[in-house]
């Protein structure tokens, strides 16, 4: 993917995580992509502590086709998003044709909402572990718990 000429989504809802959402879309316009916030609809969404964010297109203006990659932000966003049918859609959209889905920390649910964790690597918060595994995904814990734990330095 020529990322000067890639079309990104980057999805919104209320609660997501600051960082899950602001962080890849300001990177990924860094680097020359071109970069749309879609929500459910074109009104302000608040994140954990209250950031706002307004999403460019609302979901039902948008069509799959349109992007090469969508970036799901953690948080508890993705537990809203889900409930909104058009952005399950969305998402499955996007996959379907190929193009990239990054699911962030809790974003898993969208995963599993979608159909489309099934018989895939997954990596998520352990909250949505078995959620992630009951939809069929292969659960894969890149930080076990030996690796969490503070390290004292010589």
């Amino acid at each position: 993917m020529n990322l000067a000429e890639a079309q990104v989504a980057v999805l919104a809802e209320n609660m997501y995580q600051e960082l899950e959402l602001w962080y890849p879309l300001m990177r990924l316009r860094e680097e020359g992509c071109n970069v749309v916030v879609v929500g459910p609809a074109e009104q302000t969404y608040a994140s954990k502590l209250g950031y706002p964010v307004k999403p460019d297109l609302a979901v039902g203006s948008v069509d799959p086709a349109m992007f090469d990659a969508v970036v799901i932000p953690g948080g508890f966003a993705p537990e809203n998003m889900r409930r909104h049918r058009p952005m399950i859609e969305f998402v499955k959209g996007v996959h379907d044709r190929g193009s990239l889905v990054a699911a962030i920390c809790h974003a898993g649910w969208i995963l599993a909402s979608a159909g489309i964790a099934k018989d895939r690597n997954v990596t998520c918060v352990a909250l949505i572990k078995d959620d992630v595994i009951h939809a069929g995904g292969k659960y894969v814990d890149h930080f076990p718990p030996a690796e969490r734990s503070p390290r004292l330095l010589p």
